[in-house]
């Protein structure tokens, strides 16, 4: 399968190395644009971008999430969310209701075209992981999923 051309500034930069673990640094950044540049590209043309990715995302996997709870999960403030979070929910991608219990907090749902929309935007990310583990094995797979344990701990 031929590759698709990479975008300017994507490749792995020759840059000078001012500590030890510039390289790493360097395959995170690159690693992290790699993995979302054909999500990223999907999510533009929905008129969408990364943080309305990651809100669908988490809610997604916790429907039914309170706001407050959502700020936590994703370590932004109430402000950083409020845009995103608005469009998701005028374009009807995102439901949002009262708390039965607690009135004063809303629940957030994805619609069904949030889903689809969530699904194929990780699927474009799945894909490349899965493409990534297959190439290094299930012993550097392993290897990648302990160093990003490690570094999520830093949470």
């Amino acid at each position: 399968m031929a590759k698709a051309p990479q975008a300017a500034g994507l490749h792995r930069a020759s840059l000078t190395k001012l500590h030890d673990l510039d390289a790493a640094l360097e395959l995170m950044y690159y690693g992290w644009r790699g993995m979302t540049l054909e999500a990223d590209a999907y999510l533009a043309k929905q008129g969408l971008s990364r943080p309305h990715h990651r809100i669908l995302y988490v809610v997604a996997r916790r429907p039914d999430i309170a706001i407050g709870a959502l700020i936590e999960i994703l370590g932004i403030s109430k402000q950083a969310l409020n845009r995103p979070l608005n469009l998701l929910v005028e374009r009807k991608l995102v439901t949002s209701k009262r708390s039965p219990e607690q009135h004063r907090s809303k629940l957030l749902r994805l619609t069904e075209a949030g889903r689809r929309i969530e699904q194929r935007a990780s699927d474009h990310e799945r894909k490349v992981l899965r493409e990534a583990f297959d190439r290094v094995g299930a012993s550097g797979a392993a290897g990648w999923i302990g160093v990003m344990e490690a570094i999520a701990d830093n949470n």
